[in-house]
């Protein structure tokens, strides 16, 4: 499985409340119609002709649509982030709302989420902290594995789904054993980091390995 992060801005309104209680995301983008079987060029087009994108914007917008209504795969996670807290969610299939393809309301483009825990955001690793903080669209994928996000101990949660939507911060999951493969795969990515061209990626693998030597 494969893990997102969706923003919860949509025509500069925050629809953190709407998604958590419908139990769906969306891109926005009203005015291109049902994506299904669209292709990335035509996304792009009907993108230009909806909006005011140009360029390099316009080839990021189509690229990010594309993500949503085709590479993301029913089974996978999102995180949406919301303040100091962070929905994990697994998503469903993509499907098109006509009654929402509107300026007032501009939530056409969903998925159907099943929401599975509310995380403080101090208990990512740096990983998702750093990827959850860069810059990017509405739509961007992790680009490690899975496992190195660290949220297996979030997917299955102890608290009831109501509890996740408007509830009180579900408790801290106890420590969980990581086997040797895991860390050993963590490590590797670190080393990679090392020698990248990126000044303060090497800092903080330098700093995460130290971490792990003491």
């Amino acid at each position: 499985m494969n893990l997102y992060r969706i923003l919860s801005q949509s025509l500069g309104i925050d629809r953190m409340k709407t998604f958590l209680k419908d139990n769906f995301v969306s891109t926005g983008h009203p005015g291109t119609g049902d994506l299904e079987n669209v292709g990335k060029d035509e996304i792009r087009d009907r993108l230009a002709a909806a909006t005011d994108y140009v360029g390099q914007e316009l080839a990021n917008r189509a690229e990010e649509m594309a993500a949503f209504v085709h590479t993301m795969q029913d089974g996978d996670y999102i995180l949406v982030a919301d303040q100091d807290s962070v929905y994990l969610g697994d998503v469903g299939d993509y499907y098109y709302v006509e009654a929402s393809d509107s300026e007032e309301d501009g939530l056409c483009h969903r998925r159907g989420v099943t929401w599975l825990n509310r995380i403080p955001r101090s208990q990512l690793n740096a990983y998702v902290q750093e990827w959850l903080d860069s810059e990017g669209g509405a739509v961007k994928a992790f680009e490690y594995s899975f496992r190195l996000a660290g949220l297996d101990n979030w997917v299955s949660p102890r608290d009831q789904p109501q509890n996740v939507q408007f509830g009180e911060m579900p408790a801290t999951p106890s420590a969980v054993y990581v086997d040797q493969e895991t860390i050993d795969e963590a490590l590797g990515v670190l080393k990679q980091a090392l020698r990248c061209e990126d000044a303060d990626r090497r800092e903080r693998a330098a700093a995460a390995i130290l971490r792990y030597a003491k």
